[in-house]
């Protein structure tokens, strides 16, 4: 199994302790987020010391309107580093910060522009955004992960265009009937699976902070909605993953 999103820098534990724990229930790789220049050196710093652990590096759109956001031409030299594989988190955010959605969308249009140039897949954060968001991304021809989907309104413009659609721990909630369905309508061939750690603990595991190993429930609420079993889904995601990030290439 891989989880395709975890903030590993974030999670207020030892990253090898939590690695242990997913390895031993088969989560076996993790893409680790950047969400500003800091936070992405931390990322590199430990898939550099841990198999399996690979970093995008990005500056997430709450820091639109900080220091960091002035730093993101140094994304480019960070993403030469050979575990680096993809632009994000970045995108668009009108739940927690609509009082910056022109700053975000700038510093959301730089990094594209980086993902574009470099040749990186980018990995999209959209809440309450569906329609900036769409149009934010209109005009880029690469790999597009839409990551904790959550917002339905997308999911027209991401089957029109092939995005990767990566589905989290709210996935798993009793009310989450639409997740659900946006699910089965995903071809199998985009369909990621996620954690979003430490937050969104899914169903079985609420309440606490969440980590790589419950990617396993997350994928279980997946296989039911889809009519598959877990085994058909763990083995299409990692390849999705594999694929999406081109992590057979580091």
């Amino acid at each position: 199994m891989i989880d395709t999103h975890a903030h590993l820098d974030g999670c207020g534990a030892d990253p090898g302790e939590l690695l242990e724990r997913a390895e031993a229930v088969g989560v076996t790789r993790v893409i680790t987020i950047g969400t500003g220049i800091d936070s992405s050196r931390l990322a590199l710093s430990i898939a550099e010391t841990h198999a399996g652990v690979f970093a995008a590096l990005g500056i997430d759109p709450h820091q639109a309107a900080t220091p960091d956001a002035a730093r993101v031409e140094e994304l480019r030299d960070l993403l030469g580093h050979p575990r680096a594989v993809a632009v994000g988190e970045t995108g668009l955010d009108g739940h927690h910060g609509a009082e910056t959605l022109r700053e975000q969308r700038t510093l959301f249009d730089a990094q594209l522009t980086i993902a574009d140039e470099l040749g990186y897949p980018v990995v999209v954060h959209s809440r309450e955004a569906s329609e900036e968001t769409a149009a934010a991304l209109a005009p880029f021809g690469g790999t597009v992960i839409l990551h904790c989907f959550s917002e339905p309104d997308l999911l027209e413009p991401a089957l029109e265009r092939g995005y990767y659609v990566s589905f989290a721990g709210n996935v798993t909630y009793p009310r989450a009937e639409d997740l659900r369905a946006a699910a089965v309508r995903v071809p199998s061939d985009r369909l990621l699976a996620e954690t979003d750690s430490p937050y969104l603990a899914p169903q079985p595991v609420r309440g606490r902070p969440n980590e790589p190993m419950h990617v396993r429930h997350t994928l279980a609420a997946l296989a039911i909605a889809r009519g598959e079993t877990s085994e058909e889904l763990e083995a299409r995601i990692d390849a999705n993953a594999t694929a999406a990030f081109g992590l057979d290439r580091t």
